[in-house]
């Protein structure tokens, strides 16, 4: 069966090379019926698992589309050879292919395939190269933007955010999940931006910088909806313990259902959040009767609780 498909390919490259012969009655080389015999043999050798050469064959239809003027085509066969490098584990040289293939989508004016492209190349190289994901996810997630396609720009955002997250580039993060908040807002996904600010707050405090998390959640205030919410409340509960060292409030906020079921990259950070210097308050609530409300006097007589009001 291999052997009778590896054969068909080699016919149709003939037919390829017949049909860019010039000769007297012939001036012009057939370049589209040339590029057609090309994506037929490609197909065999696919078929055939001969995958370099099919990957060559995909490029010679590339070629021969580009000379036609049909650049569409020409990019769905560059990334049909980035396909057959995937195949041949090569996968940096078919991320190479698939760019190459989402410039000509631009060039060609189909933005959206182009961005679609890029996110599939996203999801080929993420298991092997997070940092190129993340490059790729967010190359997409502009095109969409620019195309004003903010649902689907916001969408591959959360990839990127996500992974930055992973990779433990937490400015970055910080910086992406803004971005993604502002969209959401724009496209008036409130609930989202209320998941994002909770996303952001643990990055913040992760960072170290308990000044922008508290700011997060005051910005979030003019969120319709958010003051009072169940996600309100858990940020204003974190940041009290976190301010006032109180270790076990902190665990019971982290390890709320609420933040154990988000995206399991920030369910990471809720969990290993630790309280620089903890200790401060775990002593009292230990030495208490056992009981929730029982902390609360403590903590209200140590200082002044600017946020009593929102955790009524």
């Amino acid at each position: 069966m291999a052997a009778q498909k590896i054969n068909e390919a080699h016919e149709h490259i003939a037919k390829a090379e017949k049909c860019l012969k010039t000769s007297l009655t012939k001036w012009k080389p057939d370049f589209d019926s040339a590029a057609s015999e090309y994506a037929k043999a490609a197909v065999c050798f696919k078929n055939a698992k001969q995958y370099e050469q099919a990957k060559d064959a995909y490029l010679k239809e590339a070629e021969y589309h580009t000379e036609n003027k049909t650049l569409f085509h020409a990019a769905k066969a560059i990334e049909q050879a980035g396909m057959m490098m995937k195949e041949q584990k090569k996968m940096p040289e078919a991320i190479q292919y698939i760019e190459k293939a989402c410039m000509m989508y631009m060039e060609n004016g189909t933005p959206d395939t182009a961005a679609m492209a890029l996110d599939r190349a996203g999801k080929l190289i993420e298991p092997l190269n997070l940092e190129k994901a993340v490059d790729l996810y967010q190359k997409a997630a502009g095109v969409f933007e620019n195309e004003d396609r903010l649902r689907q720009a916001v969408e591959l955002l959360g990839k990127a955010s996500r992974l930055l997250v992973r990779l433990k580039r937490l400015d970055e993060a910080a910086a992406a999940l803004q971005k993604e908040k502002n969209m959401y807002k724009e496209i008036e996904n409130f609930p989202m931006c209320f998941k994002k600010t909770t996303a952001q707050v643990l990055v913040h405090l992760h960072r170290g910088d308990y000044v922008a998390a508290d700011k997060c959640v005051r910005e979030s205030y003019s969120l319709p909806g958010y003051s009072g919410s169940e996600d309100c409340v858990a940020m204003e509960t974190l940041l009290q313990g976190f301010d006032e060292q109180d270790e076990d409030q902190v665990y019971r906020v982290c390890n709320s259902p609420l933040l154990k079921y988000m995206d399991n990259d920030y369910a990471k950070l809720a969990i290993s959040l630790k309280v620089p210097g903890g200790g401060g308050k775990k002593k009292k609530a230990a030495a208490a009767p056992q009981g929730g409300s029982s902390g609360a006097p403590a903590a209200a007589a140590d200082e002044d609780d600017e946020y009593e009001g929102g955790l009524c």
